[in-house]
């Protein structure tokens, strides 16, 4: 596993403070809020594969959002409390970095609004 100074030096600093210190990054300002190609979207961390453009849909929220992970073996999640809420959080399971929240106001067919953040993801196109 990474120490931070080696997490510091591998990712741009607004990768940092979303994947490694939990920030968020601004709504609308990310570079797949409205994106639409097909593909799969990685871990900016460590490559792990996350998400599939087949879940992704644009529900308002200024951030991408997913209706279900590409596997669930991908990511973890644990109860977030911080900013007066009670929120669910979605990190990637094999580096830890921080992805966004999961909330159970999604479209069929899992009901579910996984709301991550851009910076924390590549994407990889289907050719």
């Amino acid at each position: 596993m990474k120490d931070e100074k080696q997490w510091k030096r591998e990712l741009s600093e607004d990768e940092y403070r979303v994947l490694r210190e939990k920030a968020t990054e601004p709504p609308f300002t990310g570079r797949y809020c409205g994106h639409d190609e097909p593909g799969v979207y990685l871990c900016a961390g460590c490559g792990t594969p996350l998400f599939s453009s087949e879940a992704k849909y644009h529900c308002g929220c200024g951030w991408p959002s997913f209706f279900a992970p590409l596997d669930e073996q991908g990511i973890e999640t644990e109860r977030d409390l911080s900013h007066g809420m009670v929120r669910t959080e979605v990190h990637c399971r094999r580096c830890g970095g921080h992805l966004g929240h999961v909330f159970d106001d999604g479209p069929p067919p899992t009901g579910r609004r996984y709301c991550i953040n851009s910076v924390s993801l590549r994407f990889k196109d289907r050719s």
